[in-house]
């Protein structure tokens, strides 16, 4: 199946794709404002957007650039260097990009080219790399590609290298990932809070979904994206009752304090994932731990950047309180739905324990 230059830019979009800035705006119908890629904005449905390929153009029909990210500000230099550096090791994410390659097509040393890369995307050359391997074996896998075929087209050597680069990741095992949710139903509700809008979906089996998002459609979307395979369906009445009474209590969380609700989980991930996020139901609220205390908690001393890898593999937000895992430092660390959540979970545990 082709993808057009459309949706190829429609995915960056969604995806806040920082990388993307530069190369197009898109411009929204029903506000008649242009923005870049990156936009932090509220998503816009797909059938209001339009593409562009340069300000000019979104002005010339007729639209305004946005007040939040500023299109048709000019770039700081640098930052539009390394951002053509992210789409070059995006388009060559398969092969091997060594540190001096990169910094040679940049015209820059090695050390000064990690610097720069770090400051403006945030990660390392090498973990963005990585992180395009992952985002194009994934998609292969839901084109329904054999693990095998998707890894070597992804970049990975071996069926080791496969396993070894994609644990954390996926959130279960390549060829469970692969089934996409096959034969599954899973019912879906939404409902705001506090810290934004949240939904929640279930099988059978439990809740396997629990994501913060910027709208409805942004959140069946990431639901469709985990289980691409599954059928989705709104709460009907007969599970409507069920999803509303535990988004209640997962709300009365978030917003009275009351106890996190001990709801069934349906939870998919390897042995050692689920080892950690068991861990992390267990600590309490207020309490944090460091990610090498989670490693060790597994019995894995060692595998610090795997459990750090196992809460950003988290589905289930809150029930699966992976906010309370830090850096051995005590800074925040990452958290999957954004810092600014993290830290308002955290300190409102804390006041909550404070006044206890």
């Amino acid at each position: 199946m082709t993808v057009t230059l459309d949706e190829t830019r429609w995915q960056q979009v969604t995806a806040r794709d920082k990388a993307a800035d530069g190369t197009f705006v898109y411009a929204v119908k029903t506000t008649g404002v242009y923005c870049r890629p990156s936009c932090p904005s509220r998503p816009a449905k797909r059938a209001n957007v339009r593409f562009f390929a340069a300000p000019a153009e979104a002005e010339a029909a007729g639209f305004r650039a946005c007040r939040r990210c500023h299109p048709d500000a000019a770039q700081d230099p640098a930052t539009s260097l390394m951002e053509a550096m992210a789409a070059y090791v995006t388009a060559h994410a398969e092969e091997g990009l060594p540190l001096a390659h990169l910094a040679d097509q940049a015209g820059m040393s090695p050390s000064h080219f990690q610097r720069a890369f770090k400051a403006a995307l945030g990660v390392s050359p090498r973990e963005y790399q990585a992180a395009q391997r992952l985002a194009r074996f994934k998609q292969g896998l839901r084109d329904g590609t054999s693990v095998l075929e998707a890894g070597f087209d992804a970049g990975f050597g071996s069926t080791s290298r496969i396993y070894e680069a994609v644990d954390g990741g996926l959130g279960m095992t390549p060829s469970a990932y692969r089934a996409g949710g096959a034969g599954e139903t899973i019912t879906h509700a939404v409902r705001e809070t506090t810290l934004g809008m949240l939904m929640m979906a279930a099988t059978p089996r439990g809740v396997c979904f629990v994501q913060f998002g910027t709208s409805a459609e942004a959140l069946l979307t990431q639901l469709s994206a985990e289980f691409p395979k599954a059928a989705l369906a709104p709460a009907a009445p007969a599970a409507q009752g069920p999803l509303d009474a535990w988004m209640a209590a997962l709300a009365a969380h978030l917003e009275q304090g009351g106890p996190r609700p001990d709801l069934p989980l349906d939870m998919r991930g390897t042995a050692f994932q689920i080892s950690v996020w068991r861990f992390l139901m267990s600590v309490k609220p207020g309490d944090v731990v460091s990610y090498s205390e989670l490693a060790a908690a597994t019995g894995k001393p060692r595998a610090v950047r795997a459990a750090a890898s196992a809460c950003g593999a988290n589905r289930i937000a809150l029930l699966i309180p992976c906010h309370r895992a830090l850096r051995a430092d005590g800074s925040l660390g990452g958290y999957r739905w954004g810092l600014d959540r993290k830290r308002a979970l955290l300190d409102a545990e804390r006041r909550e324990r404070t006044s206890a």
